[in-house]
């Protein structure tokens, strides 16, 4: 059994900037969460707007900001902690974010979600964290298996229509198991799951069945925000781009997930993104991105 990393590989663990890059300064994300929010509330659309703020920083791998994001919105008054919204409030906002950074993985993969994650978890307070649903809704079983790739192949199929198929054996063409891969993924990860779908302004329980439920158009803004933070992934970043133009099609809308899709309200989500990334972009400390640990 090894017990310890040999000193020559624990010191080149330590190169290359392994560790995460720090959250801006306080002040600087406060102004704008303030900004952008504001400007989100005034067009009804702040569901896509903590839909996005999440997935933007947990891609640009600042996961601190996710705590204090937590904060921003289940905090009115932020010179005042105990000014923080009911406990129901305070769950729906939570269960929200941790679902738009599940859905990020399919984009930026698994990592920078953990990261982001345990970030978010540790700035949980303790009454929401026993309120957030501990059991999984996607356990794969033999009952369940068929209705995952219906899902899956539904969400591709309105996602990349017309060009579904033709994109679909391209992918498997490269490996062939990588579009059922896919496939399942959506499935299970991207689409929304069975029920309803919840929105900024609802509360959440422990018995809630549709617990951060994102919609279809939210699924959308995730692929938009994790993509564009990421960077030079224009292919992909397009296709998805299309994707939440096409959300417009969906049966039984929200007005706010209408507006999202509309071409207004995707020019928006990228607009956005970018004056989130340029904010975090900025804030390099003595001149270069310093080094930032996350607890595990």
């Amino acid at each position: 059994m090894v017990k310890h990393l040999p000193p020559a590989i624990k010191h080149l663990l330590t190169l290359r900037n392994p560790n995460v890059l720090p959250s801006p300064p306080l002040a600087k994300l406060q102004a704008l969460f303030d900004r952008t929010s504001r400007d989100a509330k005034l067009r009804n659309a702040e569901t896509g707007w903590l839909v996005l703020t999440t997935c933007t920083l947990l891609s640009a791998n600042r996961p601190a900001s996710l705590g204090h994001l937590y904060r921003f919105v289940t905090t009115p008054n932020t010179n005042d902690p105990a000014s923080r919204f009911n406990v129901a409030h305070a769950v729906n906002k939570a269960a929200l974010m941790r679902e738009s950074a599940l859905k990020s993985a399919i984009f930026v993969g698994v990592p920078r979600v953990i990261l982001s994650l345990a970030a978010l978890h540790e700035a949980l307070d303790d009454d929401v964290k026993k309120s957030l649903r501990t059991q999984s809704r996607r356990l794969t079983t033999p009952g369940n298996v068929e209705s995952t790739i219906v899902r899956g192949q539904a969400l591709w199929n309105s996602i990349y229509a017309p060009h579904a198929d033709k994109l679909r054996d391209k992918l498997a063409a490269y490996h062939p198991d990588f579009i059922s891969f896919i496939i399942q993924s959506y499935g299970s990860v991207l689409s929304p799951l069975p029920g309803g779908t919840k929105a900024f302004a609802d509360a959440s329980s422990l018995d809630d069945p549709d617990q951060g439920n994102l919609s279809r158009a939210l699924g959308s803004v995730v692929g938009i925000a994790a993509l564009r933070a990421e960077g030079r992934v224009g292919p992909q970043l397009i296709s998805h781009t299309f994707g939440l133009l096409k959300a417009r099609n969906v049966e039984g809308l929200s007005p706010e997930d209408a507006w999202l899709a509309s071409d207004e309200g995707t020019e928006w989500v990228l607009r956005t993104v970018d004056e989130i990334l340029d904010v975090v972009g900025a804030s390099e400390l003595g001149g270069r991105e310093a080094d930032c640990k996350v607890k595990l």
